[in-house]
């Protein structure tokens, strides 16, 4: 069975074999239900959201229709084609579809390159990915959060564990993209980006969030701010604080 942008293979009956009252069924026949009117969205999403701001690039585009973000989030779902963040529990967040499409196209991904995501959080940045990567490594300190993507992405190279720390044991990526913003990009992960290799993150500077772009020359990494946007804070990136005798 295909779920998403590829419709439905297969009967109702081979594709779901529960008894009615089973209530994961309910649950699966009520998203199916809803499949026609997700797909709309997601095609409003690109038309009126991604396209006018700047993302062009086919494959982003492609993996973002093929997509339901509602499959990534708890409860209400009615909100999650707005250019908005949305609540995924324990203070972490989806992030808007537009700085979502953004990073993926800053990064100018290629099919070789070997990407590290720091917050994979419940999967769907991770989702995108692993349609354009071959080698996909995920980290994400949430448990709960964690088992939420391996459920979207089984077999997946998936690190549960602090951000900050990256993937060490797979390093080094030609790719780092940070999902959230941070305050302080730690040298734990400098050291994972091979030489020539591309970061894009969001960052926080002051009251604004904005995305921003390095790569790596020898074992020099400048972050250039590249568009602001909202983009949801990421733990495990707050600059130490600074106290005052």
């Amino acid at each position: 069975m295909t779920l998403g942008g590829g419709g439905l293979e297969g009967d109702l009956t081979t594709v779901l074999p529960m008894q009615h009252g089973d209530a994961r069924f309910l649950q699966a026949l009520a998203f199916m239900t809803l499949l026609p009117q997700s797909e709309e969205m997601r095609r409003n999403m690109i038309d009126s959201q991604l396209r006018t701001s700047g993302i062009n690039t086919p494959w982003v585009l492609a993996a973002m229709l093929a997509t339901p973000r509602e499959a990534f989030v708890p409860g209400d779902s009615s909100t999650v084609y707005m250019d908005r963040s949305i609540s995924l529990g324990e203070g972490r967040m989806l992030n808007p579809p537009v700085a979502a499409a953004t990073m993926l196209q800053l990064a100018d991904i290629r099919e070789d390159d070997t990407l590290l995501l720091i917050g994979a959080a419940s999967g769907y940045l991770a989702t995108l990915l692993a349609k354009r990567v071959n080698t996909l490594v995920a980290v994400e300190e949430s448990a709960m959060l964690s088992a939420a993507c391996a459920e979207h992405l089984p077999g997946a190279k998936l690190v549960t564990g602090p951000h900050a720390a990256g993937a060490p044991d797979y390093a080094p990526f030609t790719v780092i993209i940070i999902d959230g913003a941070i305050e302080v990009l730690p040298d734990s992960l400098t050291a994972q980006l091979a030489d020539g290799g591309r970061i894009v993150t969001g960052i926080i500077d002051g009251p604004v969030t904005r995305l921003a772009t390095g790569v790596k020359h020898g074992s020099h990494l400048a972050l250039r701010p590249a568009a602001d946007m909202e983009i949801a804070a990421l733990p495990g990136f707050a600059r130490a604080k600074e106290f005052v005798f």
